[in-house]
């Protein structure tokens, strides 16, 4: 599941509330990690963006684009937390369309 080839740059990412994988990159609280996560309308509980899919009302999860490095689409087989890939440590994927944001 390490394949590179897999991971897709987040401009590439849809934007119509399905679930994907993505990587979030390392920070202050902790290493890259893998989560799964969907594009949200904005509502009364966050505003448009990602989040994280175990959000719930009072607990959203929101990312930042830059936040993300980059996404999949899910396995069909059944998706355990024991069998999510590894997060991408590799070089990031340049921008094509010339955004830095």
């Amino acid at each position: 599941m390490d394949e590179p080839d897999r991971w897709h740059h987040m401009s590439s990412a849809p934007r119509d509330g399905s679930r994907i994988l993505v990587t979030v990159r390392p920070s202050e609280q902790g290493p890259a990690e893998v989560d799964l996560a969907y594009w949200s309308r904005a509502d009364q509980f966050g505003s448009e963006g990602w989040r994280a899919s175990d959000s719930s009302p009072g607990r959203v999860v929101e990312y930042a684009e830059p936040e993300l490095k980059c996404w999949m689409p899910l396995p069909t087989a059944n998706l355990s937390k024991g069998s999510l890939p590894s997060p991408w440590d590799e070089e990031d994927v340049p921008l094509l369309d010339g955004s830095g944001i």
